[in-house]
């Protein structure tokens, strides 16, 4: 591709008199005055002698980048293109259009074309855009030099800068020098611009302006597009604007650059295929004979070729001169959509003219700018990427780039943005579409583990990828006349058999239904073939292993609910809202369509894996899922009834928890009165209880008159009770009267302890069901029947009282699973029970609510005490037996902890029994940290008052309990005591921003810790210090939270608490000089964190500090502000330069590193010079990133309940100031991508 030069290369000629250069195009000549850290310097010859002067002086232009092979190659065989006409000196329009008069640079008025029309109507985008262009061209074509002046006063305006270009700057001054004066009329009060304002009128401006760039080309292509004055001209604005410090400037023109440059690669692709038809053209006419060979077309031909020639020059030129002049230096600017754009477009150019950009020259910069820092610019690297791969005619071009890149292609499957993931599977999955073999083995494994990611985009996109490498090989639908042909059964039957080797080899997760949810997008067909799946687990010849038949029972089960319902696995994100029409018809055709296939073959199923526990629970769940008015609308009543009889001998054989659920649970979708088989199903149901009852009573007699019982005989009771208990949790068992039998088996076990632990525990469970369906019988029927209730409320109320007592005494049993599920059945009974049952209009329920008493709520406080705050084992990796069992044991306790917090907020138990609770806070934060802040935000709603005494309350508690199994000798110096202070911060901090409505609280809170800390005084004579002193200190944590009104108060009140203590002279207690100095008055929440800072940077900052407390008399909020940064300049620099360090900020934004550099190379004004110079700037020992971030910063480390936070806070603070003393200037350079610059190879 030819080159255009710089201007610095052409020597000046005297004796051209007449040459007289415009000042845009020798604005880069001059480019070394206005900007010094400019990129590249692009012009445009005014005539052929200049030309050829310049190609012998090429070598001494030299481009920023020319550490590129790039550059280098386009170094060689340099050709100068050459303008139409040459460029004159601009005259003032003679006729300009009414109204429009501009602001020079003297103040003066001048008539100038309407800078705005072109603005206002791209910014409405409600006209015809070609329409609009025509209309340029044709004020154009009558004066020229207006009419370009009115296309760069429109560019200017969409930058959002206030000032134009008026003819006298276009006469009389350098590109450079325009843009340093427009640059002065910016608006620096806002930092937003045209193609970043917010507002609706906004949204759709960055649309309109590239659509108008494209249509400007398009309407150029066959004449004023190769005119040397308008875009070369334009072309070397553009440039200069790219590199301006201006953010707006340097965005808005790259985008300009950006898209008229895809619009000249269009017209050169155009170019490309007329010269092509044209060569071919020649040589049909020259191939003819002599007699039939026309010279006069040969010489039209030969004509055509050369204007085509001379144009396609004239386009690969201004090509160039974008490319070099603004994409180079544009795709590694600190702007992330700057970089976005730049990648963006370059995969644009790849895919319309390969010819001449699918080079390893061009695609180096998609390849380093894959390891971008910014979401957007590494998931526009992927699509461009994507775009190209996805064409097999450039995947041979593409070797070397996929050997370079695609370790980095591979890694970014496992990006932390999940969309940019997303495309990254995807770009693999064309990858091994196109490209065969590229993909090794353990790059495919790399994406594998992907398929059960929790974000379904993710997971979808990587079940392609498993589909396309394992499956449609083997699997491949054919296609015959453009239709696809129904896959053999053979087919099919591989298709699963290759799902169950891939989950079970694998083993990557111990559930199909994540696989299923992967699979569905791509593979939901083969999927949805039930036929083939049931085949294969009913076939007595197929060879499977017991994990295969259980994996391929998960799959059946999991696609069915996946047709029927639609919904992702548990724990798996979707950003879907809902089903469209089309889809809902689907889902209603699959579920009738799996209904009708399965209704004949789930008895068969359940006869066949009846004896297998783990795979019967999956298929009766099946049941869920099917349109159950398929048995009365198809007439399969028949499998009905098989199923019932199958259902009845998996009960009876089985005893395991989910098997019976899920049988129960399918009985009682059947049960509903609304459909015609309701009697046969009830009737097997009574069977079925009937059956169990009976086996039940003779079982109980046996054991209540025989003093010993053999293991069989207990473990037919244990498992007969389990029945019974599943299936009254979910059907109404009342009219066998199971309360009493139970009961007394119940009372035997509390007496006498004969009753083994495996029939207790579902016994318990069918007394805690019976107590609820009696409740629901009663408050379903009180309203209606005013007398007889009574006699059923005392009933309940005498049984659930028993009950509660049996409980109460089955807390101090010797096995702990008795103690956890007593635990668990009271504390839902008390909540049950609570004066909450009464809400609603149910006031006819008053005689049933139960208070416990207080015996009962100390006894369920030892029992969180001794089951739930214990420490236990370090879990390992996760994976084994040991650390499942260890996770499931946390889980218990966690429910037992939200049991006893319930009956807390709910009233059950008095408040201050929180204190056991809150007490261990700290302690056990990793496991219970957000159930116990739940409860203590609850108890604030509830009362704030009595929650503020009962966190005081807790401290007292654990420091008690410290004080009399340590002593009151070097106390604070224990690390339980450093733990409590660490408690107290937590408790501190969980008090929120809200100082002024907290204000009576902590007072409070202060004074009767110190009443606490002086109410146990020493021994009459002894020059001891209190017991109960060392107090003070955990006080101190609180002291943050006071006003400096109160904190006088409080150290007054301290004192005279004091007199009535005797205290060595001249040696204070450290308790008392420790809580004394949290009450100073140097110790307000705004110097909290400058304890470390030097004396005389404490004394800099006396007079904002006593401003900020003259403050929070007004604004309470306000008064634990942090001071923020200034706000971020709108001017910023992306030239690359070695920064001077400027007080303290070196340590600003990474990339706002421009904003630094722009305040560096601009003389401040009064304010910000203040602003950056006043020690009150550098008290912040963080970066935020923008402004007004501070005080967000403030309010955050004020909510956090983690004092890991303001650790991590006080940290940077100091090694802030070890990097302010000891940092030099060359270790702050600008580091624009990371690591995309570093360590980087040319091809």
């Amino acid at each position: 591709m030819p080159t255009l030069r710089s201007s610095s290369s052409q020597p000046q000629s005297a004796s051209s008199p007449s040459r007289v250069s415009s000042p845009l195009q020798g604005a880069v000549a001059r480019g070394h005055r206005g900007f010094p850290a400019s990129s590249s310097s692009v012009t445009v010859p005014c005539d052929d002698r200049a030309s050829d002067q310049a190609s012998e002086g090429e070598s001494d232009s030299v481009s920023a980048d020319e550490g590129s092979d790039f550059e280098d190659s386009l170094r060689r065989n340099v050709k100068k293109r050459v303008a139409k006409r040459p460029l004159k000196t601009t005259p003032v329009a003679k006729h300009p259009k009414k109204g429009s008069q501009m602001v020079r640079g003297h103040g003066q008025k001048e008539s100038e074309p309407p800078a705005s029309d072109l603005f206002d109507a791209v910014k409405a985008a409600k006209s015809d855009m070609q329409s609009l262009v025509d209309e340029w061209l044709d004020s154009y074509k009558q004066d020229q030099d207006a009419g370009f002046l009115e296309l760069v006063n429109f560019f200017i305006q969409s930058c959002g800068c206030k000032g134009t270009v008026t003819q006298e700057m276009f006469r009389k001054m350098s590109n450079s020098e325009i843009i340093r004066h427009l640059t002065e009329q910016f608006n620096e009060d806002s930092g937003d611009y045209p193609l970043t304002a917010p507002g609706p009128s906004w949204k759709k401006f960055q649309g309109s302006f590239c659509e108008f760039v494209r249509t400007l080309v398009f309407r150029c292509q066959y004449g004023l597009l190769y005119d040397g004055f308008p875009m070369d001209n334009l072309i070397s604005l553009l440039t200069g604007l790219s590199d301006s410090q201006v953010r707006a400037f340097r965005h808005t023109s790259t985008l300009a650059a950006m898209t008229l440059m895809t619009s000249l690669v269009r017209v050169a692709l155009q170019l490309s295929v007329h010269k092509d038809y044209n060569h071919r053209q020649y040589e049909a006419e020259r191939s003819k004979g002599p007699g039939q060979r026309a010279p006069e077309r040969l010489e039209s031909l030969l004509e055509k070729r050369k204007e085509l020639q001379e144009h396609q020059e004239e386009i690969e030129g201004m090509m160039n001169a974008l490319f070099r002049g603004v994409f180079v230096h544009r795709y590694r600017d600190v702007l992330p959509e700057i970089r976005a754009i730049c990648i963006e477009e370059i995969g644009c150019w790849m895919q319309s003219y390969s010819t001449s950009f699918l080079t390893d020259s061009y695609l180096k910069y998609i390849g380093w700018t894959l390891h971008d820092k910014h979401r957007e610019v590494r998931l526009k690297c992927l699509k461009a990427l994507k775009g190209l791969y996805s064409s097999q005619d450039l995947t041979a071009r593409l070797e070397l780039f996929t050997s370079r890149f695609k370790d980095r292609m591979v890694s970014m499957v496992m990006d932390r943005e999940y969309d940019v993931a997303v495309e990254a599977v995807k770009l693999l999955t064309v990858i091994l579409k196109n490209m065969e073999g590229v993909l090794t083995d353990a790059d495919c494994e790399s994406v594998y583990p992907v398929v059960y990611a929790s974000n379904r985009a993710l997971a979808s996109a990587a079940g392609e990828f498993l589909y396309w490498k394992l499956f449609y090989p083997e699997c491949e639908t054919r296609t015959v006349d453009g239709k696809e042909q129904r896959q053999s059964p053979r087919s099919q039957r591989t298709f699963f058999r290759l799902l169950l080797s891939f989950f079970v080899e694998s083993e990557l997760h111990d559930h199909a239904a994540y696989l299923v949810d992967s699979l569905w997008d791509c593979a939901g067909s083969q999927l949805k073939n039930w036929e083939s799946l049931t085949s294969l687990l009913l076939e007595k010849d197929q060879n499977l292993g017991d994990v295969q038949e259980s994996t391929l029972i998960e799959i059946l089960v999991s696609s069915v609910q996946q047709a029927s319902e639609g919904h992702p696995p548990v724990g798996r994100v979707t950003g879907r809202k809902g089903l469209t029409p089309k889809e809902r018809k689907i889902q209603a055709n699959d579920k009738v369509k799996l209904t009708e296939h399965l209704i004949p073959l789930l008895p068969q199923l359940l006869a066949k894996f009846s004896a297998d526990a783990e795979k019967v629970a999956p298929l009766l769940q099946l049941l869920n899922y099917f349109d159950l008015n398929i048995y009365c609308t198809r007439r399969l009543e028949k499998h009905l009834e098989l199923f019932l009889q199958q259902l009845q001998e998996v009960v009876v054989k089985h005893a395991e928890p989910a098997v019976l659920e899920a049988g129960a649970h399918a009985l009682y979708l059947l049960c509903n009165p609304e459909f015609t088989f309701f009697s046969r199903v009830d009737f097997a149901r009574s069977q079925l209880v009937d059956l169990l009852t009976d086996r039940f009573q003779q079982e109980l007699e046996e054991l209540l008159q025989s003093s010993f019982l053999d293991e069989d005989e207990v473990y037919s009771l244990a498992a007969t009770l389990k029945r019974l208990s599943a299936f009254y949790n979910a059907h109404d068992l009342t009219r066998w009267e199971l309360y009493e039998p139970c009961y007394r088996l119940l009372r035997k076990a509390v007496d006498t302890g004969e009753v083994p632990h495996q029939v207790m525990l579902p016994a318990l469970t069918l007394v805690y069901f019976s107590i609820l369906w009696t409740l629901t019988h009663v408050s379903g029927s009180g309203a209606s029947q005013p007398l007889s209730p009574q006699k059923q409320l005392m009933s309940l109320k005498g049984r659930m009282v028993a009950f509660c007592e049996l409980c109460q005494s089955c807390l101090s049993d010797v096995a702990p699973e008795i103690q956890e599920q007593a635990f668990v059945l009271l504390s839902d009974l008390l909540l049950i029970f609570s004066p909450q049952m009464i809400v609603g209009g149910r006031d006819f329920l008053r005689p049933l609510v139960f208070f416990p008493e207080a015996t009962l709520q100390s006894e369920l406080a030892s029992f969180l005490m001794d089951h739930v705050f214990i420490q236990p084992g370090e879990l390992g990796s996760g994976h084994s037996q040991e650390d499942h069992l260890k996770i499931e044991q946390l889980h218990q306790r966690r429910r037992l902890l939200a049991g006893f917090c319930k009956l807390l907020i709910y009233g059950v138990l008095e408040l201050d029994a929180a204190s056991d609770v809150f007490k261990h806070y700290n302690k056990f934060y990793n496991d219970y940290g957000d159930i116990i802040k739940e409860t203590l935000t609850r108890a604030r709603q509830i009362d704030r008052s009595h929650c503020s005494r009962i966190l005081l309350l807790s401290l007292k508690q654990l420091y008690t309990e410290l004080l009399q199994e340590q002593g009151p000798e070097g106390l604070n110096e224990l690390p339980a005591f450093i733990e409590m202070r660490d408690l107290a911060r937590r408790f501190a901090l969980s008090f929120g921003p809200q100082q002024l409505q907290n204000r009576d609280l902590v007072v409070m809170l202060h004074k009767e810790g110190i009443k606490f800390s002086l109410s146990e005084l020493p021994a009459a004579g002894s020059s001891g210090q209190p017991p109960n002193l060392a107090f003070l200190e955990l006080l101190s944590e609180f002291s943050p939270r006071l006003f400096h009104q109160d904190k006088q108060l409080l150290l007054s009140y301290l004192e005279k608490c004091l007199q009535d203590v005797s205290q060595a002279p001249g040696h204070p207690w450290g308790p008392v000089t420790t809580y004394c100095h949290s009450l100073s008055p140097m110790e307000n929440t705004a110097e909290a964190s400058l304890q470390g800072y030097p004396r005389s940077k404490k004394r800099r900052i006396e007079g904002p500090s006593r401003r900020h407390r003259e403050d929070i008399s007004s604004s309470q909020e306000e008064s634990l502000q942090l001071t923020s940064m200034p706000p971020t300049p709108t001017l910023t620099s992306t030239a690359v330069k070695t920064r001077q360090p400027l007080g303290g900020l070196e340590e600003m934004e990474e990339e706002g590193g421009s904003e630094s550099e722009f305040t560096q190379g601009q003389p401040l004004s009064g304010t910000q010079r203040s602003e950056f110079s006043s020690p009150h700037h550098f008290r912040i020992p963080l970066n935020p990133p923008g402004p007004d971030l501070g005080n967000q910063l403030t309010r955050l480390s004020l909510m956090e309940e983690d004092e890991e936070e303001l650790e991590i806070q006080n940290e940077s603070s100091e090694e802030w100031q070890y990097t302010n003393k000891h940092s030099s200037p060359s270790e702050h350079g600008l580091d624009l991508l990371d690591s995309t610059e570093l360590n980087i190879e040319d091809f």
